[in-house]
C-alpha cells in the first residue's frame, strides 16, 4: 500500500462556537443552553471567556494557515445573530462572522460551517426547546439568514453537531435528563430542522453542498451470544442508523421503529414533515469519530454496571436492549476512552457501504494533560501517534474503495472540555490558561503542529 493521499484529499482542523469563543455576552450575543447549563463541577472552567477565540481568531486563522489546512471547520453561535433565537438580527453578529469568513478566504482556507453546535438559544429552551414544533420554525429562519448573508462565499455547510450525542447523553451534553418520551419527539424535530436545512441551502446558495454530522461509533457485540448480536444491532440503530437513515434515506430505521414501539414511544408529525423527509437529502456526510461501542444484553437489572470500566459506556444502558460492556481488547487513553484505530475503518467502511455518500470526518482527536515548558514547548507524542494510526486508517479506507475526501481533526486549537474543562487539551494549539486563571491566553505551537504541517505539506504518513 501507498502512504500517499489523493491530491485534493481536504485537510483541516475544527472547533465550536462555545467551546472556544467567549465573549459570551459581547456585542449584542444572547445566552444558550451552555451559558446557563446547570454545573455539577464547578473547579473546571466555563464558556464565558473560554481561549477567547472570538477577539484571537485572526491569530488562530493565521497560526492555522501556518500549519497547511485546507478545511476549517467552525460552528456559529445561534445567539451571536438572534440573540432570542428569532426576531431582530445582531447585526454585530452577523458581521463577525462575515469577516471571519473573509480572513480564511484571505489564506484560501474553504470554510465548514456548522450551524448548530449544542448552544440552542435559551430564550428557544425556555419555550420548550427541540420538543415543541416552533423551534423548528426558529431554525429554518436562523439558516436562511446564514445561507443569505454567506451563502457568495461559503459553499460547504453542517447541519446540526451530534444530535445523536445531544440526546443519548443528554446529563453531560446539556446538564439535563430528558425523558424518553420527550427524547425522542426532541429526535423527529431535530431531524426535520436538518431536512429544512437540506432544502434551503440547495435553494437559496448556488453550489451550495451540506450534511448532517452525526458522532457515528461503530457498535460490537461483547460476544458471539446471539442476544449479544441482537443488543448491538439495536444500539447500533439507536445510536448511529436512526439519525443516517432520515437523513440520508428520508425514513424511520425499520429496528429504530420497533425501539420506539416496545417503548411505548409515540412521535407527533406536522403535516408537510413527510415531503420535506422524502424529497431533502445531504450531499455528504461529516462524521466524527473518536473510538467504537461494545454491547452486550442485559440480564439483571441490578448488574447494569457490570463489566463497564471506561467512561463511554457508562452512559449505555437500557434494561431489555442493552449495556455497554468495556472492550478487553481496545488500550484506553488517560481519561479512560477506549483507543480503536482498526474500528475506524470498520466504521468508515460501514457508513460508505449504507450510504454511498462522500464522507469527511470532522472530528478525532485526543484528549490529553499537555505540558507547556519552560522553554515555551508542548511536546505531546502521544496525539501524534494517535492521530497516525487513525490517519493510516483513513487512508486503508481510501484503498479500500471508501469515497473519504478529508479528515478536520478535534481540535484545531485547545478548548473547553464539556465536562472536563480546559485540563482536557485536544488542539495543536497551545492555550495558556488554567481553570481558573485566564493568564494571557498565549497561543503556542504543540510538537503535533508541525507533524501535521509536515503531514499536510507532503500529503503522506511518513514511511
Amino acid at each position: 500500500m501507498t502512504h500517499t493521499f489523493p491530491e485534493n484529499f481536504l485537510w483541516g482542523a475544527s472547533i465550536s462556537a462555545h467551546q472556544t469563543e467567549g465573549a459570551y455576552q459581547s456585542d449584542g450575543k444572547g445566552l444558550s443552553v451552555q451559558d446557563t447549563r446547570q454545573r455539577d463541577n464547578h473547579d473546571i472552567a466555563d464558556f464565558t471567556v473560554a481561549v477567547d477565540h472570538y477577539h484571537h481568531y485572526k491569530e488562530d486563522i493565521r497560526l492555522l494557515a501556518e500549519m497547511g489546512i485546507k478545511v476549517f471547520r467552525f460552528s456559529i453561535a445561534w445567539t451571536r445573530i438572534f440573540p432570542n433565537g428569532r426576531g431582530e438580527i445582531n447585526q454585530k453578529g452577523l458581521q463577525h462572522y462575515s469577516d471571519v469568513i473573509d480572513e480564511l478566504l484571505k489564506y484560501d482556507i474553504q470554510p465548514y460551517i456548522t450551524l448548530n453546535h449544542f448552544d440552542l438559544p435559551q430564550a428557544l429552551e425556555d419555550e420548550g426547546g427541540w420538543s415543541v414544533r416552533s423551534t423548528v420554525d426558529a431554525f429554518k429562519i436562523y439558516a436562511e439568514t446564514l445561507f443569505d448573508a454567506y451563502g457568495d462565499r461559503v459553499k460547504h455547510w453542517l447541519t446540526i453537531n451530534e444530535p445523536n450525542i445531544m440526546l443519548l447523553v443528554d446529563k453531560k451534553i446539556l446538564g439535563k435528563e430528558i425523558p424518553l418520551q420527550e427524547k425522542y419527539q426532541q429526535f423527529h424535530h431535530l431531524m426535520i430542522a436538518e431536512k429544512y436545512a437540506f432544502k434551503r441551502c440547495h435553494e437559496l446558495i448556488e453550489g451550495g453542498q451540506i450534511g448532517p454530522v452525526p458522532n457515528i461509533s461503530l457498535v460490537y457485540p461483547a460476544t458471539s451470544k446471539p442476544m449479544d448480536n441482537q443488543a448491538a444491532l439495536y444500539f447500533n440503530s439507536v445510536r448511529n442508523w436512526a439519525y443516517l437513515d432520515f437523513s440520508c434515506f428520508g425514513r424511520y430505521n425499520a429496528v429504530f421503529k420497533d425501539y420506539l414501539n416496545r417503548n411505548n414511544i409515540t412521535i407527533e408529525y406536522a403535516a408537510e414533515d413527510q415531503e420535506l423527509m422524502e424529497n431533502n437529502f445531504p450531499d455528504f456526510v461529516a462524521m466524527n469519530f473518536y473510538t467504537t461501542v461494545t454491547v452486550e444484553k442485559p440480564t439483571e437489572k441490578d448488574g447494569m454496571a457490570n463489566g463497564i470500566s471506561d467512561q463511554q459506556s457508562e452512559d449505555i444502558m437500557e434494561w431489555g436492549f442493552y449495556k455497554g460492556f468495556t472492550n478487553p481488547y481496545l488500550k484506553k487513553n488517560e481519561f479512560n476512552w477506549t483507543i480503536d484505530p482498526d474500528g475506524l475503518k470498520t466504521t468508515l467502511q460501514t457508513l460508505y457501504d449504507r450510504y454511498h455518500l462522500p464522507i469527511i470526518i470532522t472530528e478525532n482527536g485526543l484528549g490529553a494533560k499537555d505540558e507547556l515548558t519552560a522553554d515555551g514547548k508542548i511536546h505531546d507524542p502521544y496525539r501524534i501517534s494517535y492521530l497516525e494510526q487513525h490517519i493510516e486508517q483513513c487512508l486503508q479506507a481510501i484503498e479500500a474503495g471508501v469515497d473519504l475526501i478529508g479528515y478536520s481533526p478535534w481540535s484545531a486549537i485547545d478548548l473547553i472540555s464539556v465536562h472536563e474543562g480546559i485540563s482536557k487539551r485536544y488542539g495543536f494549539i497551545y492555550v495558556d490558561r488554567t481553570e481558573h486563571d485566564k493568564k494571557e491566553l498565549t497561543r503556542y505551537k504543540k510538537d503535533s503542529f508541525y507533524w501535521y504541517q509536515t503531514l499536510i505539506e507532503t500529503n503522506q504518513l511518513p514511511s
